[in-house]
C-alpha cells in the first residue's frame, strides 16, 4: 500500500502518523499535504520517508525550500495546482482525505477519478458535492470510499454483513454544552467552545461539535455514503462516546460498534480493510460502566435540524449550508460573532439562496460555494455595524 495523506499536520494526520509508526511494513508514504505548517510537514516527511510533501500555501513552500536547502529529504511542492498535478500522477494506491473544509473536494475527486481508494475524513466533500462524487463513483473505473469519521466507520463495519437495514443511528457526544439552555449559550466564549469533553480535534470541527452542526453534516454524509433516505437516519446523544453508531436491520436487530474514543481505530480500519491489524489500546472495561442516551435538543441546537432540512432539500443547498457554516465558524473563532449568531448567519444565507435545478456539476458547486461565502461574510459585516 502506498498512501498520500491530505491534511497531514492536523488531528487526523497526527493519528495517522501513530498508526504508520506501528505498521510501517504495510504502509509506504507517497506524499504528505498540509496548508501552512511547514516545519512539522518537513519533519513528518523525513520521518515517514515520503517521496514528496506539499504545502497549499505557495509562500510557505518557498520559505521551506530555502530553510532546508541542501538537506536530504522529500521533494517540496507548493500550491493547490501542484497538489492536483502530483495526485494525478502519483504512484499511490490510497489517499487519506483529511483536509479541512471545502478545500478537500477537488483532491478527493482527482483521487477517485484515478481509481484510488479514498479514506474519507473530510465530510464537507460529500456535503458540498455529493451528487458529483456519486457520478464519479458510478464509473466502473473509479476508486472507492472507505469512511474514517468514527461514526461512519462504525456504520461501515456494521454493514459488512450486507443485510438490509431499517435505519442508521448516529451517536453524538452532545459537545461541551450538552444540557445548556439557549439563554446560557448567549455568553459562550471561544475557549469554552473549544473544550470538547471526549475528542481532541481541530478548532473548526470542535466548534461544529459544540453547535451540533458536525452531526448535521454527518447526516448528509451518511445519506451519500450508505444510500439511505434522510428519514432513515436518526441522531441520539450519547455523552460517553463509547457507542460510535448503530445500524438497525429490517428484523429489528441492532448492531453497534463500540470502543474508546480514539481516532487511530477508524483510521486503521480504513487502511487495513477487510483485514484488521492489531492496535495497542486498552481493553474496554464494561463492568460498572454506565452508558446514557437521549434525544437531541433541536430548539437549543437548531443547526442540527437546519442541516437535515438542507440535505432533504437537495440540489446545492448542502453546499451553501457548508460554505456559510465555514464562514460563520471563522467569524466566531475571530470573535466577530457570538456563538448563537452562527446559526443565524447560516439560516440567512440558506434563505437567500436561489437553486439552479436538480442536477449540478463541479463548476456550479464552486459557484454556489463562492456565492454563499460572500453572502455570509456580508451578513457578518452588517451585524458588526
Amino acid at each position: 500500500m502506498r498512501l498520500v495523506i491530505l491534511g497531514a499536520t492536523g488531528s487526523i494526520g497526527h493519528s495517522a502518523f501513530k498508526v504508520w509508526e506501528e505498521h510501517q511494513d504495510e504502509v509506504a508514504i507517497e506524499g504528505l499535504v498540509a496548508h501552512v505548517n511547514a516545519r512539522r510537514l518537513w519533519e513528518m516527511g523525513c520521518q515517514m520517508r515520503a517521496a514528496w510533501i506539499a504545502l497549499t500555501d505557495t509562500a510557505q513552500a518557498e520559505r521551506l525550500k530555502q530553510e532546508v536547502k541542501g538537506l536530504a529529504g522529500p521533494d517540496i511542492l507548493g500550491g493547490q495546482e501542484a497538489v492536483q498535478e502530483r495526485l494525478a500522477e502519483a504512484d499511490a494506491t490510497h489517499v487519506l482525505a483529511a483536509m479541512s473544509g471545502f478545500a478537500g473536494l477537488e483532491p478527493t475527486l482527482t483521487a477517485l477519478e484515478r481509481g484510488l481508494t479514498v479514506l474519507l475524513a473530510n465530510k464537507e466533500t460529500l456535503v458540498a458535492a455529493g451528487d458529483v462524487i456519486q457520478r464519479v463513483l458510478d464509473d466502473a473505473n473509479s476508486g472507492q470510499i472507505i469512511p474514517v469519521d468514527s461514526e461512519h466507520s462504525a456504520i461501515f463495519q456494521c454493514l459488512a454483513l450486507n443485510q438490509p437495514l431499517r435505519r442508521i443511528i448516529l451517536t453524538c457526544s452532545g459537545g461541551p454544552f450538552r444540557g445548556w439552555t439557549r439563554e446560557s449559550l448567549q455568553s459562550v466564549t471561544v475557549e469554552q467552545a473549544l473544550r470538547h469533553p471526549n475528542w481532541q480535534m481541530g478548532p473548526k470541527i470542535t466548534v461544529d461539535s459544540a453547535t451540533l452542526m458536525n452531526k448535521g453534516l454527518e447526516i448528509i454524509e451518511a445519506h451519500y455514503l450508505f444510500h439511505v433516505d434522510y428519514d432513515a437516519i436518526d441522531v441520539v446523544i450519547h455523552p460517553e462516546s463509547i457507542v460510535h453508531s448503530l445500524v438497525e436491520f429490517v428484523d429489528g436487530a441492532t448492531l453497534a460498534q463500540c470502543g474508546y474514543p480514539d481516532m487511530r481505530v477508524p483510521i486503521q480500519v480504513a487502511l487495513s480493510w477487510p483485514q484488521r491489524w492489531p492496535l495497542e489500546i486498552p481493553a474496554f472495561q464494561w463492568a460498572g460502566r454506565d452508558l446514557h442516551f437521549e434525544e437531541p435538543d433541536l430548539d437549543t441546537f437548531r443547526l442540527l435540524q437546519v442541516a437535515r432540512e438542507a440535505g432533504e432539500a437537495g440540489q446545492l443547498y448542502p453546499c451553501v449550508l457548508n460554505a456559510a457554516n465555514e464562514v460563520a465558524v471563522e467569524g466566531f473563532l475571530s470573535r466577530q460573532l457570538g456563538f448563537l449568531d452562527i446559526v443565524e448567519v447560516v439560516e440567512e444565507t440558506l434563505n437567500a439562496f436561489s437553486p439552479v435545478g436538480r442536477g449540478y456539476d463541479l463548476a456550479e458547486v464552486r459557484a454556489a460555494d463562492r456565492w454563499a461565502r460572500q453572502y455570509a461574510r456580508s451578513t457578518i459585516a452588517q451585524r458588526a455595524r
